[in-house]
């Protein structure tokens, strides 16, 4: 099945589409900088809604609910430059390597998608040359910049995961991941265990790996970044109250941190 956002060789993405991806606090002087690979939930124009109802859209299997609130709102308050994905992870996953099976899925949490059936090569490369690619070089020309200018960077990817998975109930507030290099990791997870009644997963309920995350691996330990992907429990951020809450949480920690992972 040819991919519908292609006909006769068309773009992807139309005049009536987004970007993307959207930058909060451009010039944000923290020394953080926050990514969300899953922010946003907008499919292009031209593959009509993936085939899917709203509802299905509007499913963790769609976006990862809540994390564009924590994220601008972190963002705002720190002062800090946060660079966030605009289309649904059911386009292309923005934190897969291009090869990983989960790149582009058939079926996600048991609902199948019927836009992504059957895709050729030039369906597949069209939804990574027009989305994937450009916000992950958005982010790396940020990296860049911050490098030539000797501006010491701390990453920090935003996720967050649904509460329940396979049926089977998941206990932890938040998730601390990381791969190669647990330092900042470990450094949060004791801040978040600090508070009291806070369940925090380390490396839970996913953990970083070069096989199915693009984010961390590329842009943090490439480049030798302090860094965490955090992950954040849906139901907690699913309003603006519980988004705020958690971006005020954050902020306390983290500058506490700072100074610790910024010095040299």
């Amino acid at each position: 099945m040819a991919d519908p956002a292609t006909p006769n060789g068309s773009a992807l993405l139309g005049p009536a589409d987004p970007p993307p991806y959207r930058v909060y606090q451009p010039q944000g002087r923290s020394p953080y900088l926050l990514i969300a690979d899953h922010a946003g939930q907008r499919v292009p124009q031209t593959l009509a809604d993936l085939g899917l109802p709203q509802h299905e859209l509007d499913r963790h299997i769609g976006w990862d609910i809540g994390v564009d609130g924590v994220t601008r709102a972190l963002a705002s308050a720190l002062d800090a430059c946060a660079i966030v994905q605009t289309y649904s992870r059911l386009v292309i996953d923005c934190n897969r390597p291009l090869t990983a099976p989960g790149s582009i899925v058939d079926t996600s949490d048991g609902t199948v998608v019927p836009g992504n059936q059957g895709l050729d090569a030039a369906a597949r490369a069209a939804r990574a040359s027009e989305i994937f690619a450009p916000y992950h070089a958005r982010i790396g020309a940020e990296l860049d910049r911050r490098r030539d200018a000797g501006i010491a960077t701390i990453l920090i990817a935003m996720h967050s995961f649904t509460p329940v998975m396979g049926g089977i109930a998941r206990p932890w507030h938040a998730g601390v991941l990381y791969q190669r290099d647990a330092r900042f990791a470990q450094a949060l997870l004791a801040e978040l265990r600090a508070e009291p009644g806070m369940v925090v997963g380390d490396n839970q309920p996913y953990a970083v790996s070069d096989a199915t995350d693009y984010a961390i691996p590329v842009h943090a330990e490439a480049r030798g970044l302090a860094h965490v992907e955090l992950e954040i429990r849906q139901d907690l951020i699913a309003d603006a109250v519980g988004q705020d809450e958690w971006a005020r949480r954050l902020l306390s920690m983290l500058n506490r941190l700072q100074a610790a992972f910024t010095s040299s």
